[in-house]
Parts: C-alpha cells; sequence; structure tokens
C-alpha cells in the first residue's frame, strides 16, 4: 500500500519563527504532526517537514509519495541536485545537517516527490499549511539547533 505524505512549511520574517505540517495518509489511516521553532526559515521547515514524516514511517520499504508546495525540496530530488551536492561534498549549499539526515530516509524507503501549486486550494496542502503556521506560533519556541548555531 502506497502512503502518501503532504508536508509544508513555513517561517515569518525568513529567517524568524517557524514550523512545518504534515499529513500522512495510508488507506483509512491518517496522522497529522507538526512542530515549531523559534528562529529558521522556510527552506528548512519545508525539508523538515519531508524528514519528520518519513522517519514517522516505520516500516523499511515502503512506497511514499511525498506532496509539497516546496520546489526548493522537490526539484532538489527530481532534478537530481541532491546527487550533485552529494558528490560535491554540499559544497557552498545551505541546510546541509537537514539533507545528510533526509537521506537515510530516502535509502530506506522507495520515494517519490510530487510538486503542487501551494495555497491553490489543495486539502492536504491548505492542512499542513495551517498546522506549520499555527506550530509557528506557539509560545516558547524551540531552537532549530541546526540553523541557530550557523546564525
Amino acid at each position: 500500500m502506497t502512503i502518501n505524505l503532504y508536508t509544508d512549511g513555513a517561517a515569518k520574517g525568513n529567517p524568524g519563527p517557524g514550523g512545518y505540517g504534515i499529513v500522512l495518509e495510508s488507506g483509512r489511516h491518517r496522522k497529522e504532526l507538526s512542530a515549531g521553532f523559534r528562529h529558521t526559515t522556510n527552506n528548512r521547515m519545508e525539508l523538515l517537514a519531508v524528514i519528520v514524516g518519513l522517519e514517522a514511517i516505520k516500516k523499511a520499504g515502503a512506497q511514499v509519495n511525498v506532496v509539497s508546495d516546496s520546489k526548493y525540496v522537490v526539484d532538489a530530488i527530481n532534478k537530481g541536485w541532491l546527487k550533485s551536492w552529494i558528490k560535491k561534498n554540499f559544497k557552498d549549499k545551505k541546510n546541509v545537517d537537514l539533507w545528510q539526515r533526509l537521506i537515510p530516509m530516502l535509502q530506506k524507503h522507495q520515494v517519490s516527490f510530487h510538486w503542487v501549486k501551494g495555497h491553490n486550494d489543495h486539502p492536504q496542502n491548505e492542512r499542513c499549511d495551517r498546522l506549520a503556521v499555527a506550530a509557528s506560533e506557539a509560545p516558547n519556541l524551540p531552537p532549530d539547533s541546526g540553523f541557530e548555531s550557523l546564525s
């Protein structure tokens, strides 16, 4: 059975407070996840949403359709940018900590990436956006240590 992983990320000020939202669907099962951070970027939250969603899938070898409105994430995979970045040891690339965290998930599962236009009435994408924004507005947000350590 295929798992659909819908993701979105948001950051106010970019950098600023940010969050991600995730909707996982498999058959009749549905799970929502979200978290926020006090100082981060939109691209980090978009990427982290995919990672956390894939990490939530316990069974190795799962067929996963990732649906995201992030050209940054989808194009990095579908256009082969990530493979090139790996070969060049991520020279001059941002979010290396997250890309390196994603790589084992891409090896663990059979993952395909699909882009959808954001804020275009796609129900799961809209839900992910609401989750991400709400998470970014929560009180006492933790640090995004991967971002703040570089700032």
